[in-house]
């Protein structure tokens, strides 16, 4: 009876029924002794749902205790009616969307940890490699090892531009900092643009390319859209043999319009497909040069204009990129 809300109430309720008996005594001393009864049983069946609640409000301030000491593994759920039951609902719903906050943002963190340590290992291999070049250039007397090593730094020098600005493109969108276009864009366009920084490589590399399909147009924005479909000819070049074929074929149905990006070069291994559009994964089969953040970028870019990539193997990798025809 510690609680004032609950002895109040039953003391009051009790003393009401006492009085009333005691007046009826000179009336009718049956008429009092039924009152009396019926007095303590309303008081015994107040006392004891009071009682109850208490209890139950008792459990749930345990259990909201337990909540602010970071245990988010119970649970209150009631199916039961009563305002109760329904205060012990909205509570655990509550809880429920703390818990996957809280999980959320653990996993944030821990990707912004991941990222910012791969990051610096992606950074510090190119540093590293431009110290020690440029050491051995203020050494080296012979100009043709000087030649050697500039054109070495040089690449380089635009092997970390490229990440850099890879980067930071990534964390635009992860940041929700870039609005992309909506209109109509030519995919012949977005080919033609996507191939234009690599027609001299693909020259010196003897790489034919092989071009079929009509042209069609998507909803989106084409800068971005080069961006995308830039990074996938940049990987396919990069892993392609001298004298190797670079196809693009596009085509269009009722639901999508497609465009396929192929290359004659060994393929990508079985076990890194699953994997090749994830931020910083190295396969197997990469190369020291890959970094692991084009594909990540052109699969961002291509979700915001509703389109999907996926990629296979077939005579080399094949790049599949769909674009979702709206349903009217």
């Amino acid at each position: 009876m510690k609680n004032k809300a609950y002895f109040a109430p039953a003391a009051g309720c009790a003393g009401v029924f006492a009085a009333a008996a005691a007046a009826m005594f000179f009336i009718s001393p049956v008429c009092s002794g039924i009152c009396l009864a019926a007095g303590g049983v309303v008081t015994g069946v107040f006392v004891w749902y009071s009682g109850k609640r208490l209890r139950e409000l008792e459990k749930l301030n345990d259990y909201l205790a337990l909540v602010c000491g970071g245990k988010y593994s119970l649970d209150v759920p009631d199916n039961s009616e009563g305002e109760l039951s329904i205060l012990k609902n909205n509570l655990y719903k509550v809880i429920v969307l703390l818990r996957s906050s809280i999980e959320a943002l653990t996993d944030e963190k821990r990707f912004l940890s991941d990222s910012l340590a791969d990051i610096s290992h992606q950074l510090k291999t190119p540093l590293t490699s431009m110290m020690v070049l440029a050491d051995l250039l203020e050494e080296e007397e012979d100009p043709e090892k000087r030649r050697e090593f500039t054109a070495t730094l040089t690449a380089q020098l635009e092997r970390t531009r490229w990440l850099v600005t890879t980067l930071l493109k990534l964390s635009r969108f992860d940041a929700g900092a870039v609005e992309l276009g909506s209109d109509p864009v030519s995919v012949g366009d977005v080919v033609r643009d996507s191939l234009a920084p690599f027609l001299i490589i693909m020259d010196i590399k003897n790489i034919e390319l092989r071009q079929s399909g009509g042209d069609f147009t998507f909803a989106g924005d084409k800068n971005w859209s080069v961006e995308a479909v830039q990074n996938v000819v940049k990987n396919c070049v990069e892993h392609m043999p001298d004298g190797g074929t670079l196809g693009t074929v596009t085509s269009s149905n009722a639901v999508y319009d497609e465009l396929i990006i192929r290359d004659s070069g060994g393929g990508i291994d079985e076990k890194d497909l699953p994997h090749i559009f994830e931020r910083f994964y190295h396969g197997g089969s990469r190369d020291g040069g890959s970094v692991g953040i084009g594909l990540a970028l052109t699969e961002t870019i291509l979700k915001r204009e509703n389109a999907v990539i996926d990629a296979y193997n077939e005579n080399g990798a094949v790049f599949r990129i769909r674009f979702r025809k709206s349903v009217v």
